[in-house]
């Protein structure tokens, strides 16, 4: 994901293409309806390997989705999809993953907070990595949840993890 976010195009099922403005603009209206509403703010990355033919290569198909919760009604997210090469093990995968939704916070919570100027509703946010106790991450979660609270963020790992294990890796 490069560092310019301004031209980079998300897609909803409710509002079709977005950019970043555009989202962030939604997420507001969203949290100004209900105002003493609790909300949750939260990103997160999943990916598919995708075999090549004809070259015995793969390329990785990286979702990352930014969704706004508002606690007992619902929310909205927003995804987009890039090809990455080069992620060879779990490990790999695992880290693209999660400095992918770390590179996108960087940039997108800035210009967030910049656009509310102060006036939303209370939220948390939350980046959400695709690691958990069982299976072959387990032994990645203190890695990743380290490079996530290092960052200044709130992980949560599987269960509690749907931005990155549902609703982006229904879009890989």
């Amino acid at each position: 994901m490069n560092s310019d976010l301004t031209d980079e195009i998300f897609q909803s099922k409710t509002h079709g293409l977005l950019t970043i403005a555009g989202i962030i603009d939604r997420i507001k209206v969203f949290l100004e309806e209900k105002p003493d509403s609790e909300y949750s703010l939260v990103i997160g990355t999943d990916s598919h390997e995708k075999k090549t033919i004809g070259n015995g290569g793969s390329t990785i198909n990286l979702v990352t989705a930014i969704l706004i919760h508002r606690k007992g009604f619902g929310g909205k997210y927003f995804w987009r999809k890039e090809q990455q090469r080069n992620i060879h093990t779990l490990r790999d995968k695992i880290y693209r993953e999660t400095l992918t939704s770390l590179t996108f916070a960087s940039i997108f919570v800035p210009m967030f907070k910049k656009a509310l100027n102060g006036t939303a509703p209370k939220y948390h946010l939350e980046i959400h990595v695709d690691v958990g106790e069982h299976g072959d991450t387990r032994e990645m979660i203190k890695e990743v949840v380290g490079m996530v609270t290092g960052n200044g963020y709130v992980a949560k790992t599987k269960p509690d993890a749907y931005a990155a294990s549902y609703v982006a890796d229904k879009h890989t």
